[in-house]
């Protein structure tokens, strides 16, 4: 049992500060919060929090650990003029070039760094077609090695031929499969989605077992649409019908689908996104780095979260490019949008993992930020989004803890991390040595 003693408990959405209370936490859950509810348990660990600050876990709603060794890439990476060249020159030799060794330290040093900012899930979006069968599991690895909670999805496409399209298909079912056989009393850390990459690189017959795929496991779609024009463009010339039509005469889309970025989708893309109370996943990074646009019609979604596309797990500089990027295209976000963004993330968990998350409440999983934060003004529950947006960051995260258990105490780990480091930078040099040898999207 572990107790958090004298907190200043936050919740995102609706905003609200409880001062002064106890979190008991017992079997991954919490059992009571309330002014002095310590008092009723003999706990094996208290931490005295002297009102500091605790929040729920933050989640990255869709990211790409796969291109953690991209950062700072030295392999010859030819100029693109637009979004599909981008994905040729740089993420498709990217993505071929993995293997069993680079995926998994790719996959480990980005847990590490969510863990660090305060992102206690990760939605995770895998492609490694010259490994898929295992892909799956040596990112799992990772997070059960630092203790991320997760979801995780191969990325699905034909551009690898058929042979590779089948067998991400076969490693999402099996993925899930092994997920079913290893639940227990306590509360799971990894679940499965089944992942696609973009409508544009999937054909009819890849959309069909695609859907199979989502009804053998009761699970929902993890894909990318609308990201650039091209997607929207595509669909239209190639099946004359929209990206959100064409996925829902499949049965693709439900309530646990991952729609993301939707840069492009029009006004009945959205109906039919409402429609299934599926999700849009807002990355504003990812969509200024690749020179995509805006998505000027969030506000027209029922539910949005937001995620970094692989530009590393740090949700409060998303948070806050999220809401600065809205105020300068002329948007309509205001900060408390924002928290309910992170809110909605927790709910999307929820549906995934079977349980509650997203609140400091009696009943809900153990997933827990201790900040740092010395606020220079007051927080109250009118003001508590103001401070997310312009006061609280990564740099106060001090500890966290997943299902429960303590992930990183006081801004260590509780294992030594300079060696994985290490060993990334070696994965990194070689990983970067292979793409130099591919030329080309097919190559």
């Amino acid at each position: 049992m572990l107790v958090l003693k004298n907190a200043n408990a936050i919740h995102f959405h609706p905003s609200l500060l409880r001062e002064n209370v106890d979190v008991v936490i017992d079997g991954g859950f919490i059992i009571e919060v309330g002014k002095n509810a310590a008092k009723k348990y003999r706990a094996s660990k208290t931490i005295d929090l002297a009102n500091k600050y605790i929040s729920p876990g933050i989640v990255c709603s869709h990211n790409h650990f796969y291109s953690a060794l991209a950062r700072g890439i030295q392999a010859r990476i030819e100029p693109s003029k637009d979004f599909v060249g981008i994905l040729e020159h740089l993420w498709w030799r990217l993505d071929r070039a993995l293997d069993e060794e680079t995926l998994y330290y790719s996959g480990l040093v980005g847990v590490l760094e969510a863990i660090k900012a305060g992102t206690t899930s990760v939605i995770d979006h895998n492609a490694s077609p010259s490994f898929i069968k295992g892909s799956l599991a040596a990112l799992r690895k990772g997070f059960e090695k630092v203790g991320l909670r997760g979801i995780l999805a191969y990325e699905v496409t034909d551009r690898n031929g058929e042979a590779g399209m089948k067998d991400g298909v076969a490693e999402s079912i099996d993925f899930c499969k092994s997920i079913a056989r290893n639940k227990s009393k306590k509360p799971h850390l990894i679940e499965a989605a089944i992942g696609g990459h973009a409508p544009f690189t999937l054909s009819d017959a890849s959309l069909k077992l695609i859907a199979h795929a989502i009804s053998a496991t009761k699970k929902g779609i993890h894909i990318h649409v609308a990201e650039d024009q091209y997607d929207t463009t595509f669909s239209q010339q190639r099946y004359n019908k929209g990206l959100l039509d064409r996925l829902e005469e499949f049965g693709i889309l439900n309530d646990k689908a991952i729609l993301v970025h939707g840069v492009y989708l029009g006004d009945r893309d959205i109906d039919i996104i409402n429609k299934h109370d599926a999700y849009l996943i807002h990355n504003p990074r990812s969509n200024m780095n690749n020179g995509v646009g805006y998505m000027h019609k969030l506000n027209r979604v029922k539910n949005v979260a937001l995620g970094t596309d692989g530009i590393g797990s740090n949700m409060f500089e998303e948070s806050k490019l999220a809401f600065f990027k809205s105020s300068d295209a002329k948007g309509s976000l205001l900060p408390n949008d924002i928290l309910k963004f992170l809110q909605n993330g927790n709910d999307l968990l929820g549906r995934y993992f079977g349980y509650k998350l997203g609140k400091i409440e009696k009943g809900y999983i153990a997933d827990i930020v201790v900040y740092d934060y010395n606020p220079p003004t007051p927080i109250v529950n009118d003001n508590l989004a103001g401070h997310f947006i312009y006061g609280f960051s990564s740099r106060d995260v001090e500890t966290v803890i997943v299902n429960g258990e303590i992930v990183y105490e006081n801004r260590v780990f509780p294992f030594d991390v300079d060696g994985i480091y290490k060993e990334a930078q070696k994965a990194a040099r070689r990983l970067w040595k292979k793409m130099d040898k591919l030329v080309g999207p097919e190559s």
